[in-house]
């Protein structure tokens, strides 16, 4: 070993580490080699690949249709007005000199709102009892001298002409005291019609003409119009409904009195009661629609001519029907859709036939089977064709104070408007 050079000495030590190393190089081989033979078997043997890693699927909560007996209605939307509505005119000419009311009150019958110069109608008046006086003067006078005339027949000192002449005069002079009688009544309601007073109770408008200013009597449009007023209690509430609507409620025996209830447009209950009242004689051929008429009492005098509202008519008896929760249903354009998830938990879209609500509940009256698994809950994750993680659950009944077979809300927007 003495005889070897440095360099010698570094080629042995070269060739010593190439040698140890080739048998640790051999066994890392056999490993890789042994585990890929293992991971085909087992995929061989098992038929399928390994599952890949992916998102977990959205979870949604599903349920089946509620079923449940209810009351159809048909809902409809109108406008109430007043039973009785006057424009106010005066009968007579002149200088509105009082006025009796304040602006926008509530005024009785009879009572009075405006007052017109008196004195014109009250100086006719006079001449008309004048009339009167001399009318029955001049009938007194021709009766007496017929009665003196007809003693003086059996003496046969008065012609049969000139008693007949004095007969003329009683019967003249009668109808002359008739006309004059009929001129001082004239009078009396023109002296009368100074005061205009209030046709009917209600609520008054505000005032059309001040103090002092001269109004133009007589009948129609041609008369000034001092006011307005309209009756409040009861209201008439007033709709249109389509002929296929018309039809299904004569077929069903509905009439005049038939109950309808009404909600107005800040309210979510249906507080407002009162009865059919009239149904037009014919429809409408422009539009195809029937106007009909509720009466609805007011005591209160909260309703005011004009106000909208939702009104629902009974349309027949009692049925079973499928509901869903408001919130389920999706819009498409003009398409009704609910989402269900099939037996593969794939998510399906189903056009639906919308009916009106029941206690927050949308009744669903075609586009589903009774056990469809309908998503409630999760619709913004739920893709129609995708696969969703369904959850069950119910659909909430109906509040325990509610009756057993609930009347039926209003309809989507132009889902009906008739009834009759």
């Amino acid at each position: 070993m003495n005889d070897l050079t440095p360099i010698d000495i570094d080629e042995l030590k070269k060739l010593r580490e190439d040698e140890g190393s080739r048998p640790r190089g051999r066994r890392i081989f056999w490993i890789v080699l042994l585990a890929g033979i293992v991971a085909l078997a087992w995929y061989l043997l098992s038929g399928r690949e390994a599952p890949a890693a992916g998102p977990a699927l959205p979870v949604v909560t599903v349920a089946t249709p509620l079923q449940r007996e209810v009351t159809e209605w048909d809902d409809y939307i109108g406008r109430f007005e007043a039973s009785r509505s006057v424009d106010l005119r005066p009968r007579v000419s002149g200088e509105i000199t009082a006025l009796h009311f304040r602006d926008g009150q509530f005024v009785r019958k009879g009572q009075p709102l405006f007052t017109i110069d008196q004195r014109p109608y009250r100086a006719a008046l006079a001449e008309a009892q004048a009339g009167v006086a001399t009318a029955q003067s001049d009938l007194a006078l021709a009766q007496s001298d017929l009665d003196r005339a007809l003693r003086l027949v059996a003496d046969d000192a008065v012609s049969q002409s000139e008693i007949d002449s004095l007969r003329a005069r009683v019967k003249a002079t009668q109808a002359a005291l008739a006309g004059a009688k009929a001129r001082l009544r004239s009078r009396s309601l023109d002296m009368e019609f100074t005061t205009v007073r209030a046709p009917i109770s209600g609520r008054i408008s505000d005032r059309r003409v001040d103090p002092g200013n001269l109004v133009a009597g007589g009948e129609g449009p041609s008369a000034t119009l001092l006011t307005t007023i309209k009756a409040l209690d009861p209201l008439y509430f007033t709709f249109d409904g389509s002929e296929g609507l018309f039809l299904k409620a004569k077929r069903q025996g509905l009439a005049r009195g038939a109950a309808v209830d009404i909600r107005l447009q800040d309210e979510a209950g249906y507080n407002w009661h009162g009865e059919l009242d009239f149904t037009d004689n014919g429809l409408d051929p422009a539009s195809g629609t029937i106007r009909a008429r509720a009466i609805v009492r007011n005591p209160d005098n909260f309703l005011t001519p004009g106000m909208f509202g939702n009104m629902r008519l009974a349309s027949g008896g009692k049925e079973m029907a499928m509901l869903v929760p408001e919130t389920a249903i999706l819009t498409d354009q003009t398409r009704k859709l609910l989402l269900v998830v099939d037996k593969e938990d794939t998510v399906l879209a189903k056009p639906v036939e919308l009916g009106p609500l029941v206690d927050g509940l949308r009744v669903i009256r075609g586009g589903i089977l009774p056990d469809d698994r309908v998503v409630i809950e999760g619709t913004q994750m739920a893709m129609p064709g995708s696969k969703v993680s369904a959850r069950f659950d119910k659909i909430a009944p109906p509040v325990a104070d509610a009756p057993a077979a609930e009347t039926v809300a209003q309809l989507p927007a132009g889902e009906a408007t008739l009834a009759n």
